[in-house]
């Protein structure tokens, strides 16, 4: 964001944790139970004049994917409105 946060116009939120095996990527979690600092992020956006969208993406099916997307939503805008008032 310090480099190129000027030039995005949009972000998919994902959250995950560190590889275990280094032939895998890490678990994916849902957004706040991993390792992403998604308020750092934030302010990070809000520095670079960010007023996109942000999309959720939770990439497992059924009934937990969608509350986990519900979750998300609240989780981040909880943090979008703290962030940007």
């Amino acid at each position: 964001m310090d480099v190129f946060g000027h030039l995005v116009r949009g972000m998919h939120a994902k959250d995950g944790l560190f590889p275990t095996d280094p032939r895998k990527l890490g678990e994916e979690v849902a957004i706040g139970k991993g390792r992403v600092d998604f308020p750092v992020l934030f302010r990070k956006l809000k520095e670079a004049n960010y007023t996109f969208p942000v999309t959720i993406e939770r990439e497992i099916e059924g009934p937990q994917q969608q509350q986990d997307i519900l979750q998300s939503r609240t989780f981040l805008q909880n943090l979008i409105d703290k962030t940007y008032r």
